[in-house]
Order: C-alpha cells, then sequence, then structure tokens
C-alpha cells in the first residue's frame, strides 16, 4: 500500500476517469497528488473542486515528451497511467496521435517509471484488446485479437508493461475496463445520446446487434484504489459489470428517462466497433473484492437529470 505521504501521478488526471480518481486521491488524504495531463481531452474544469487545495499539482504537459514525463514521476511512489487517445472514432480520425499517444507515451511513462524507482505503474487497459471474443463472458485468457487500433494499442501497452516488469523489474498492474459511463465524460455514446434525447432529437444506433458491458465510474476509481494498496503482484483483471445491455436497450432507456420524445434510428453498423463484449469479473471480485451492480444503468439518472440541467443554463445563458 502506498502511504497517503507519499506522490502519486496520475496521467490524463483532468480527463473523465482521471479526474475522479483525484477526487478520490484527495479525498483520501493523499499529501502529494500530480496530474500531467495534454488537455486534449482532459478538461480543468473537472479538477476546479481542488484549484485551492496544494496537494494537487497540474503540470499541463505530454506523455510523448520524455523531459516532461521524467519531470512530472521524479520522486512517485505510484502512476496511475491512464492518459490516451481512447475514442475509437478519435483513434480512426488521427491515427498517429493515437499512436503516438497510445504506444511511444505509454512506452514513455514506463520506461521513466524503471529509470525513476516507481513503486508501482497502473495500466488502464481496455476491453478493446479481445476484439472479437470467442466466448461470453470474457475471461482474462482469452486471447488478445483486437479489431480497432486503439485495442491494438493497448495490447502493445500491456505487452511492454511486461517486458519492463520482466528486464527491468517494473510493477505493472493491468486493468482491462469494460465501458465506463459516468459526469465528466464526452464525445463517447452515453452522453452524446443524452444531451440529443434531453433535446428531443433523434438517436442513431450504428448496427444494432452491439451488446456491450456498462460500468458506473464510481467502480472503477474503487478498483484502481484497491489495486494500488494491495503490496502483492496481481494478473490482468477485468473492471466490469459482468451484464451485458443491448445497445438498442440503452438506447430505450434513455429515450424514456428523458421524456420519451426522441426516434431511435438504425443506421449501418461501423466496422470499428466490436459487436458483443460482457466481462468475466471473477477475478475482480476475488481478488479485488469488488462487487458489481445488478442493473449496471442504476445511476443512468442521475446523468439524465445533471444533462437536463446543463441545458436549461445554456438555453438561459444564451437568451
Amino acid at each position: 500500500m502506498v502511504p497517503s505521504s507519499g506522490k502519486v501521478v496520475v496521467t490524463g488526471g483532468a480527463g473523465f476517469i482521471g479526474s475522479h480518481l483525484v477526487d478520490r486521491l484527495l479525498g483520501d488524504g493523499y499529501l502529494q497528488v500530480v496530474v500531467l495531463d495534454n488537455f486534449h481531452r482532459g478538461r480543468l474544469e473537472n479538477l476546479a473542486a481542488h484549484e485551492l487545495d496544494p496537494r494537487l499539482h497540474v503540470i499541463s504537459g505530454d506523455i510523448r515528451n520524455p523531459v516532461t514525463v521524467a519531470s512530472a514521476l521524479r520522486g512517485a511512489d505510484i502512476v496511475f497511467h491512464l492518459a490516451a487517445q481512447s475514442s475509437l472514432i478519435g483513434v480512426v480520425d488521427d491515427p498517429d496521435y493515437s499512436f503516438e499517444t497510445n504506444v511511444i507515451g505509454t512506452h514513455n511513462v514506463l520506461r521513466t517509471a524503471a529509470d525513476k524507482g516507481v513503486g508501482h505503474v497502473i495500466f488502464a487497459s481496455s476491453s478493446e484488446v479481445y476484439g472479437e471474443p470467442i466466448d461470453l463472458p470474457v475471461a482474462e485468457d482469452q486471447p488478445l485479437l483486437a479489431v480497432n487500433s486503439y485495442g491494438a494499442s493497448k495490447i502493445v501497452g500491456e505487452a511492454y508493461g511486461r517486458v519492463f516488469r520482466r528486464t527491468y523489474g517494473l510493477r505493472c498492474t493491468v486493468l482491462r475496463l469494460a465501458s465506463v459511463y459516468g459526469p465528466r465524460d464526452v464525445a463517447r455514446v452515453i452522453p452524446f445520446w443524452l444531451e440529443r434525447a434531453a433535446a428531443g432529437h433523434d438517436l442513431e444506433v450504428y448496427g444494432g446487434q452491439q451488446l456491450i458491458d456498462l460500468v458506473w465510474i464510481d467502480q472503477v476509481v474503487e478498483a484502481l484504489i484497491r489495486v494500488a494498496e494491495i503490496a502483492g503482484p496481481l494478473p490482468p483483471i477485468n473492471i466490469g459489470s459482468g451484464t451485458g445491455t443491448r445497445i438498442v436497450d440503452l438506447a430505450r432507456r434513455i429515450v424514456r428517462l428523458t421524456g420519451g420524445h426522441s426516434h431511435i434510428k438504425i443506421q449501418q453498423a461501423r466496422p470499428v466497433e466490436v459487436t458483443r463484449f460482457v466481462a468475466s469479473v471473477n477475478r475482480m471480485r476475488q481478488m479485488l473484492g469488488i462487487q458489481p451492480s445488478v442493473d449496471p444503468l442504476a445511476h443512468l439518472d442521475r446523468l439524465v437529470s445533471g444533462t437536463a440541467a446543463g441545458l436549461r443554463q445554456a438555453l438561459t445563458a444564451s437568451a
């Protein structure tokens, strides 16, 4: 377990998952939390609640820059490596940035962590590493057969983690995150559909056959914290709900929660998207002691009310 007096670094700490992790770390009493973020997707407003907290140090910098990474990681006890181009569409639109960030950036973080004597790197991988799974639910020992560049980049990151552990003794733990949702998320299906539905617009569903594993942000943060508190080595661990949600059912639920005025339109499937994934969460239960929610969408209504409030505020401001 890392003492609260130690230095913790969160790459991508101004992003969706990273900012929630920073909330938790500061709330748990950690005395030095460093955020390294290039603000490509992260937003400073996500950390606004801690603006005056002297324990938080925000570095505006890029993990593709080895000098910046070295400065951020100097003296760190633990690194939560969350920085990535995590949008599938973003990966398609800008493959060079995505490769440089997810592969070269991850290599920089691991190499620097080994050089600086960092005790533990926790790497946020993705369920996208599995590609189209052979069986459901997907256990961690299933083949890694990514079907898109994002999943491929995470496979490379995991492989480098193993290499640095074997070659340099760097402790690196891999968490394979399912489809995370919660406040502060942007440019992904749930926040996008919530905004459209709240405004009364139609929801476009690409393919309509997808089965996805949705997991609430608080469960993911809890998993990150618990991994940091475990002293011994851990194998890769899926972090998900263990329950499949049909993408069409998600759209219907959003329409119902927002008042039922939107229509659902089925569009042609996009080849970069995996059509079905449900995580096996046995390791998460046994090794981290985390029991997933019975209903993975139990918190969706909280996002609906927040989106509606945001739209009302925006309309008032523009009036």
